[in-house]
């Protein structure tokens, strides 16, 4: 086993610190949320890893530095074994903010505030800070205020003007707002008619142009065939 620190009161790494798999591990979508920089007081030395400090020249990180880390790091040094560092939230999901959406929240650009800001928030739940709760309401809330309208555009918006429609909503909301005109269209089909009919899969068109393509390149196998 390796050590970062020869100290009881320091961090050594163990197994039990590594990073689990969650249900998401090859969502890219939920890859780059983890990655969101979450601000970091360190209440335990960590040895040889003070290069991590551009702000410090000490080759070690001593207690009190104050770091940014990705959401996935944050969370291994934050657990409730060892608390390795203090977590605060990022500005935009803090108080001043959460009222900011509460007031109106179907006009903020949620974009703006972040392009994964409600799969970026859930994982803020993970952490033991007073703010989670409070956190947690208002996300729930705001998808559930901005969700009819999100909805109500996503049927009516034009090809023109589907830019203009998502430019203030989350990449989650994006996915509700496309899945929502996938529907209109499969609904549209099927009023027409034309739902029903039958069309050859993917596979089946994809191993037909392969095979096309062999005989192509060497004739002789169709008369073997034959």
């Amino acid at each position: 086993m390796s050590s970062f620190g020869n100290s009881n009161n320091s961090l050594n790494y163990s197994r039990s610190t590594a990073v689990r798999p969650s249900e998401d591990y090859f969502d890219i979508d939920d890859i780059i949320a983890s990655d969101l920089k979450v601000p970091c007081t360190f209440e335990l030395p960590v040895y040889w890893l003070g290069f991590l400090n551009k702000t410090d020249d000490n080759e070690h990180i001593e207690v009190g530095v104050k770091m940014e880390l990705p959401i996935w790091l944050a969370v291994v040094l934050n657990s409730r074994r060892r608390r390795v560092v203090s977590v605060e939230l990022p500005n935009t999901y803090k108080e001043s903010y959460r009222e900011i959406v509460k007031a109106d929240a179907n006009v903020v650009d949620l974009y703006k505030l972040g392009p994964f800001y409600y799969t970026a928030g859930m994982k803020l739940l993970q952490f033991d800070h007073p703010d989670t709760e409070p956190l947690s309401r208002s996300l729930l809330e705001t998808f559930l205020n901005r969700f009819r309208g999100i909805m109500d555009s996503s049927m009516n918006a034009y090809r023109e003007e589907v830019s203009l429609a998502i430019l203030k909503l989350d990449e989650t909301e994006r996915k509700l707002f496309f899945a929502g005109q996938r529907g209109v269209e499969a609904f549209d089909k099927w009023q027409r008619g034309i739902s029903h009919k039958l069309t050859t899969s993917a596979a089946i068109e994809n191993n037909r142009k392969r095979k096309i393509l062999d005989l192509e390149q060497d004739p002789m196998k169709s008369s073997k065939q034959d």
